[in-house]
């Protein structure tokens, strides 16, 4: 994919905030400027229908072929022609579809949807950024810190950890995440947190793609690894502020917030 042919006019002043790839080509999220499709030729795309103008949109979700964007005015799906919220009008920050059930988080709190209505599920009251869904383990990611719910105990343990808890991943059976302060949240599997800092990169977000989980920074892109015992950063992509990045084959692609949708082989 030749994604630096027919840019738009403006396209190096967007701050992209998410990307997903998908089999008809990528999808970018801008911040306050909407989402691109980018086709197989490189051609821009802005899909603008049904979205409110200046919409922030915090995250893409792609998703048995369906596409949502988590934005600051609500949950909206992409349904072809144009955007259509999906019932939740309150700022969205991830959302995911697993088994029948489709889990949300909001400005307030997890909601979840088993059928036509979505109903507050867990964290009411708190602005929730992040979950993971584990066959034991409901874990949500706050702006209080973590919350745990032990589905074999039916018991929650909520985790203050003195900052926002903005993105979770797990990596060699450590719980990982992101913080608001641009810091490494790193479970020691015991009930403990270490919030850890690199030098001066400031995190975004960490994800993971297949085996391997990725750190956004504004340094660029880094990938976890474990050394001697002690999860570290391995430099993929250095030189400008990674926000989000998705993989298809052999190649991945990054939203940057300075120099559009870059892509890398792999």
């Amino acid at each position: 994919m030749q994604i630096e042919a027919s840019k738009p006019w403006n396209w190096l002043l967007f701050p992209f905030s998410s990307i997903k790839a998908g089999a008809d080509g990528l999808y970018a999220a801008s911040v306050g400027h909407g989402v691109y499709h980018i086709d197989a030729e490189g051609n821009w795309d802005k899909l603008h229908a049904g979205l409110p103008e200046w919409t922030h949109v915090n995250r893409l979700q792609l998703q048995h072929d369906l596409l949502h964007a988590c934005t600051d005015s609500g949950l909206y799906e992409w349904n072809g022609d144009g955007w259509k919220n999906d019932g939740l009008n309150a700022p969205c920050y991830q959302f995911r579809k697993i088994g029948g059930t489709c889990y949300a988080a909001t400005d307030c709190g997890l909601w979840t949807k088993a059928g036509s209505r979505w109903e507050k599920a867990a964290c009411e009251g708190k602005r929730v950024f992040d979950f993971l869904n584990l066959p034991q383990y409901l874990i949500v990611a706050h702006e209080g810190g973590i919350s745990l719910y032990d589905r074999f105990m039916d018991d929650w343990a909520h985790f203050d950890l003195q900052t926002s808890v903005t993105s979770l991943v797990t990596f060699k059976g450590h719980l990982i995440g992101s913080s608001d302060t641009g810091e490494l949240i790193i479970g020691d599997k015991k009930g403990r947190f270490d919030r850890v800092r690199f030098g001066r990169p400031f995190l975004f977000s960490v994800l993971s793609k297949g085996r391997d989980v990725y750190a956004c920074t504004d340094r660029g892109l880094f990938q976890l690894a474990m050394i001697r015992e002690q999860v570290t950063l391995l430099p993929v992509k250095l030189g400008c502020p990674v926000t989000d990045v998705d993989m298809q084959g052999d190649s991945m692609y990054m939203a940057t917030l300075f120099q559009g949708i870059q892509s890398i082989s792999m």
